[in-house]
């Protein structure tokens, strides 16, 4: 039996968070663990089970503690858990602002199911995804916080922690890196550990962030075709 990407729901709108698990559930690679709807009722589960999700769906308007201070939390103490933010917003506020926040990835809640499998698909085996709107918001995106944390001296990153992390950003799983760049997959994830200490950031999303803002990484290669 393959891994199953165990996941949480956190969602005020019961009908929505349904629809949600019924997609999810007809999926032979997802679990549901939990269902919550806010992000304390999240919390509290996460304190009390050490049965922890690999995806957390995050919807961002919720009463009690909603999305992006929950986010922040969970980025604090469980840096590991992927956060997905769900949104029926898609302003470039929003959006980047979740991302800076630690998601991984930004979904409109008008999106297609296909499109949503697929982005949970992608952020387990990759630990981010973007499409071309999110990509362009990172690009553009001008956040004093960013740019301060990401001054580079020539040599604050040698050529193959560069090299690594252009193919992160291309959506490469460690195998894949690791066969490109004819070195172990392990040599792989030490350089990823060294990007991440390096850089501040906290997950694979982080560092895609810290590269295209950085200009490491050609806007261009990153948006789909």
């Amino acid at each position: 039996m393959s891994y199953a990407i165990k996941l949480i729901l956190v969602d005020d709108e019961e009908l929505f968070r349904s629809g949600i698990a019924f997609m999810i559930q007809r999926e032979p690679n997802m679990e549901i663990l939990f269902q919550a709807s806010n992000g304390r009722e999240l919390l509290d589960y996460l304190k009390e089970n050490t049965n922890h999700p690999d995806i957390i769906m995050m919807d961002l308007k919720m009463p009690t503690l909603n999305g992006v201070e929950t986010t922040k939390i969970i980025q604090r103490k469980y840096p590991k858990i992927n956060v997905i933010a769900m949104s029926s917003y898609d302003s470039k506020a929003f959006i980047a602002n979740m991302i800076h926040e630690g998601a991984s990835s930004y979904i409109i809640k008008n999106s297609s199911p296909k499109e949503m499998i697929e982005t949970i698909n992608r952020v387990a085996t990759r630990g981010f995804y973007y499409n071309n709107t999110t990509l362009t918001i990172i690009r553009e995106e001008e956040n004093a916080d960013i740019k301060t944390k990401s001054v580079l001296d020539t040599d604050f990153l040698s050529n193959r922690e560069r090299d690594v992390l252009k193919l992160i950003c291309k959506q490469q799983s460690s195998a894949e890196i690791a066969k490109s760049l004819f070195i172990s997959p392990r040599t792989v994830e030490v350089h990823r550990t060294k990007l991440l200490t390096k850089t501040g950031v906290k997950n694979v999303a982080g560092l895609v962030v810290f590269a295209i803002q950085n200009n490491l990484v050609p806007i261009e290669d990153l948006l789909e075709l």
